[in-house]
């Protein structure tokens, strides 16, 4: 983030209503509550469009009290912040199964932060990537990370939300940098469940690249928009109906 000139840090990201700004800032107040710091105290304004509900207000505030801060206050928070970190993660003596705090007053597991927090800045990481026109790292640790949690919820998208009946398959094809091939098998009550085996008559197959794949989960692009890099076979309803409830991360 060194480089950038004050213009930059302004510049629009794939992630709805943030900036670049916006998304160091949210990185940071996440930091900070994995620390234990308090969090801000800040009344947010009722213009912000992008915010819907309570866990977007949630997430906004540590956004929102960031966003007049300049350029080389933000590094140095940024920088702080990793050390900080680092730190704690050197001198960790906490179980997996430690309960620690989550947003709006909920519990989570210590191994379940360090994932979502994993998956998270990667997800953040190619937001800032797309912005500013400097791709990569699509196969990074942190990239497993989030193809692990994208696909547990991959059986409710295509069970639960898009409706597919009692006993089908759906394969999901996903070719590049993070290639994987899953089966989202339909049990006879509706149920979803996902595995690597391939199924001999799915009754949707949906293939895609990991990119496309990881931008699509996480509601950064709408299917009509990746339409030239989504191939689909078989019930062109069904698939309409996977790929439109795609996004499985918070709104």
């Amino acid at each position: 983030m060194q480089p950038l000139v004050e213009g930059e840090w302004n510049r629009a990201t794939p992630c709805p209503g943030w900036s670049v700004r916006d998304i160091v800032s949210h990185v940071i107040g996440m930091e900070t509550e994995m620390l234990g710091d308090p969090r801000p105290i800040h009344s947010l304004p009722r213009d912000l469009y992008h915010v819907r509900g309570d866990f977007a207000r949630y997430m906004e505030v540590q956004v929102d009290v960031r966003r007049h801060h300049t350029a080389p206050e933000m590094t140095s928070e940024l920088e702080y912040i990793l050390i900080r970190r680092a730190r704690q993660l050197r001198n960790e003596t906490r179980s997996p199964d430690h309960v620690i705090r989550a947003p709006l007053s909920t519990e989570q597991t210590l191994e379940q932060g360090y994932r979502l927090r994993a998956f998270d800045t990667w997800v953040h990481e190619q937001d800032l990537r797309a912005a500013l026109g400097v791709p990569g790292n699509l196969d990074s640790p942190g990239a497993y990370v989030v193809r692990d949690l994208l696909l547990e919820a991959l059986p409710k998208v295509v069970a639960k939300d898009a409706g597919a009946p009692a006993n089908s398959a759906v394969v999901v094809d996903v070719t590049g940098p993070v290639e994987f091939l899953r089966t989202v098998r339909v049990d006879s009550e509706g149920r979803g469940t996902i595995d690597g085996a391939p199924s001999l008559g799915p009754a949707v197959t949906l293939a895609t690249d990991w990119e496309t794949y990881s931008r699509l989960a996480c509601g950064r692009i709408r299917p009509d928009e990746a339409e030239d890099r989504i191939k689909t076979e078989g019930d062109p309803e069904l698939a309409a109906a996977i790929l439109a409830r795609f996004a499985v991360t918070p709104g």
